[in-house]
């Protein structure tokens, strides 16, 4: 009796855990298997445009924000971009380089509406006031020879 009452358990401790482990996601500089699993988490409808030397995958969100994810042709995400009304979830979309924009935020800067991350290997520019976000990341290393930070909108 003992041990069936430890194996059952096990196994909703198992069930549980299983629940809360957060799904992979498509991530700066990640690889584009994950960018529907993005949409889904984000409850949005996506739509791919392939331009000359990138792909466009195009995420509108229920509340009204569109997020843009920019793939190189090896498939990694370089960039990103978003505006609308709701700040997305940046830190799903960031990945690792959440961290980085997080402790800009901290250190003063210039103004309130406005954050930018600019080193060598990460871009990050953040714009918004309520019911008006915008802004876009990208890494400089990933990005294909053709294209341009202004690409990225």
């Amino acid at each position: 009796m003992k041990f069936r009452k430890a194996i059952r358990g096990s196994a909703i401790l198992c069930s549980t855990l299983a629940l809360f482990t957060a799904p992979a996601h498509a991530v700066l500089g990640g690889s584009a298997d994950t960018v529907q699993s993005d949409a889904a988490q984000l409850g949005a409808k996506r739509q791919i445009a392939a331009r000359s030397d990138y792909q466009v995958h195009e995420l509108s969100l229920a509340s009204g924000t569109v997020v843009r994810e920019y793939l190189t042709p090896a498939g990694q995400v370089f960039g990103l971009s978003w505006q609308g009304p709701a700040m997305p979830n940046l830190q799903q979309l960031l990945g690792d380089s959440f961290k980085r924009f997080k402790a800009a935020a901290q250190q003063p800067h210039g103004g309130h509406r406005q954050l930018q991350v600019r080193d060598d290997d990460l871009v990050i520019e953040s714009r918004g006031r309520p019911r008006n976000f915008s802004g876009k990341a990208y890494l400089p290393q990933l990005m294909p020879a053709n294209v341009s930070a202004d690409q990225i909108q």
